[in-house]
């Protein structure tokens, strides 16, 4: 068994997984850190980045002031922002049989995969993964499409010149092989390959492996999957919590809504960047109560996105996908989520866009809610602009994005095992990232994944040989073959017997079947006679079986003369020398062997042995 990690993101993950006779991909996150090296994309001209002055070396050897523009310090590049793909070299993607996706997040790349590596295989997801997937990526491919760039920045990309660079565009990863983003065209070819899946439901895989997918509680519909052949079982854990909002089994909201009220209290504004689904759903729900206790309930709140509409619409129907208390509300029936009833009373308004009815509608103080949270791009790139030089107004970051503003750091959790001993894994895969503190808090030991035996870490283009033996494989018999055995007890309970069959295989299922018959002879005359009599069929030949015992067999040599015997211990049973008769005799657990020239001595010996076996 090999795992291939493809990508060196430990959330957004892309590993290939050769079990048996599959190969299955495991998820296919877009690792979106890389647009952190890019300017933001502004709706509308902004003075202050077009004024950016272009990057030089300081010797002089580089001029990029085109392709790079320096900011607060920093050099970032000045073109459309480029996305950093799962290696794509380590082996070859047209083999995959199966793509496995855990949650909508994990599937952004899913178009450069499904599109351009030759992959023919399927690609399995729940619906609201799927659903939602849709909508993510639409809003990405309107995101980038509304503001093109003319120039595409393409030297800065030279390994000879990356190296010369300063800050994280010297240490990008892979740069060459940064692509721009995927058209619509391509998404709908891709998800086209989907086939929906339900939790719990078990797939079968060219019958080598059976795959299934259990709720993670991460976000609507997200899944940790269960792969497993007969004799053994992979358990592919990817985000996941065991705390409750939305989703079944999900995490809570940690919104600092004592700031967002003062921030509105003051006459400023709230802005959250946020994808336009998943967490979206507990933070309006989470602020607006709050809000509204703090008698701020006239605060309109305004959702930003290309797909705003139809993710409100989605999270109201997708009802067996949520947690129990929401299930409940649909059978009242209410709207699972109270932004339905808030749109209905105007206190929450969506649009596709900031342009039309909202520049006519928009008031302030308010709470926008709008995408993307790299800041690169989409509408919240206008409000950074707009807001950015008030101190009034508070930005409200709903994920770990540190290295937006502070690009060096990094963040990471580990993942949890259960203290059940029953069920701790024989092995352990993750990313290294969780096998060592935070680079920022190295104390934090408690951070980091600590296993025995230790877990196998990987990182980008990792390759490992996980320590799985096959020792069983299942085998079916027919039921003619099986009415014919004649077993045999080898001791009590146990019984077995002799089976000539021949082996068929298909599908990686295994049957035993009985040997055919030759077809009859057309008879001559010359054979006649003998055709007429019935077949000579010859016995099978025996089988022994059993241990021959040490005392019992020495004193049965000696009862038949043979009285000098050195007896030796091995690491495998005993030697007997017969020194009279220069005749060695090796008893082990799984055979027995004579070592004798004299051919009746031989025979005689053979046959004392064979007294103490069963014969099948």
């Amino acid at each position: 068994m090999k795992l291939y990690c493809l990508s060196g993101h430990p959330t957004l993950p892309c590993n290939v997984l050769k079990f048996k006779s599959t190969t299955i991909m495991l998820d296919c996150g877009l690792d979106t850190t890389s647009v952190l090296n890019f300017l933001p994309l502004p709706l509308v001209h902004s003075p202050r980045l077009s004024k950016l002055p272009g990057w030089n070396s300081k010797d002089g050897t580089l001029n990029l002031e085109k392709e790079l523009k320096e900011c607060a310090g920093r050099v970032f590049v000045d073109s459309q922002p480029e996305f950093c793909l799962p290696e794509r070299e380590l082996l070859d993607l047209s083999t995959v049989d199966v793509i496995l996706i855990s949650n909508y997040h994990c599937m952004m790349a899913l178009p450069y995969i499904t599109e351009h590596t030759g992959f023919t295989g399927t690609v399995y997801a729940t619906e609201p993964t799927l659903q939602i997937g849709r909508l993510l990526m639409e809003e990405l491919v309107n995101f980038m499409e509304r503001v093109p760039k003319a120039q595409s920045a393409t030297c800065w990309k030279n390994k000879e010149i990356q190296r010369m660079l300063p800050g994280s565009l010297k240490d990008a990863v892979d740069v060459w092989t940064w692509k721009r983003c995927y058209s619509m065209q391509e998404v709908n070819s891709a998800l086209s390959r989907v086939q929906l899946v339900g939790y719990s439901q078990k797939v079968e895989l060219f019958g080598a492996v059976q795959v299934s997918p259990l709720s993670s509680g991460y976000s609507l519909g997200s899944s940790n999957w269960i792969i497993q052949s007969h004799h053994e079982k992979v358990s592919y854990v990817s985000g996941s919590s065991l705390l409750t909002t939305h989703p079944q089994a999900s995490r809570k909201c940690r919104l600092p809504t004592q700031t967002a009220s003062m921030t509105i209290r003051a006459g400023g504004n709230v802005l959250v960047p946020c994808y336009s689904s998943g967490v979206i759903y507990d933070l309006l729900e989470c602020l607006y109560q709050f809000i509204e206790s703090a008698s701020l309930g006239t605060t309109p709140f305004y959702f930003i996105s290309p797909v705003a509409n139809s993710s409100l619409e989605f999270s109201q129907i997708f009802a067996e996908w949520l947690c129990n208390n929401k299930q409940s509300k649909v059978y009242l029936p209410e709207p699972p989520f109270p932004h339905a009833e808030l749109i209905q009373t105007n206190k929450l308004k969506h649009y596709p866009s900031i342009h039309g009815d909202f520049s006519s509608e928009f008031r302030q103080p308010c709470v926008v809610f709008t995408g993307h949270p790299s800041l690169r791009f989409g509408d919240v790139v206008h409000f950074m602009e707009l807001w950015g030089k008030s101190s009034l107004n508070t930005i409200i970051f709903t994920d770990s994005v540190t290295k937006l503003l502070q690009p060096d750091k990094t963040t990471s959790a580990p993942p949890t095992t259960s203290s059940d001993s029953s069920l701790q894994p024989l092995h352990v895969v993750c990313p290294e990232q969780y096998t060592q503190p935070p680079l920022t808090q190295s104390h934090r030991s408690d951070l980091m994944l600590e296993l025995q035996p230790p877990p196998m870490p990987y990182r980008r283009c990792s390759v490992l040989n996980l320590p799985f033996r096959r020792r069983y494989e299942r085998v079916y018999i027919m039921p003619e073959l099986a009415n014919s055995l004649v077993p045999s007890e080898v001791k009590p309970s146990v019984a077995i017997a002799t089976v000539s069959a021949i082996l068929h295989s298909k599908d990686n299922k295994h049957t035993l079947q009985s040997v055919p018959k030759p077809p009859p002879v057309p008879p001559t005359k010359k054979r006649k006679r003998l055709m007429d009599e019935p077949p000579v069929v010859p016995a099978p030949k025996r089988l022994l079986s059993g241990v021959v015992p040490l005392e019992t067999f020495l004193t049965t040599l000696q009862k038949h003369g043979i009285t000098e015997v050195k007896v030796e211990e091995t690491a495998d049973g005993h030697i007997l020398h017969l020194q009279a008769e220069d005749t060695l005799i090796q008893l082990e657990e799984d055979g027995t062997h004579i070592v004798c020239d004299n051919e009746p001595l031989r025979t005689t010996l053979r046959d004392l042995v064979v007294r103490f076996l069963q014969k099948l």
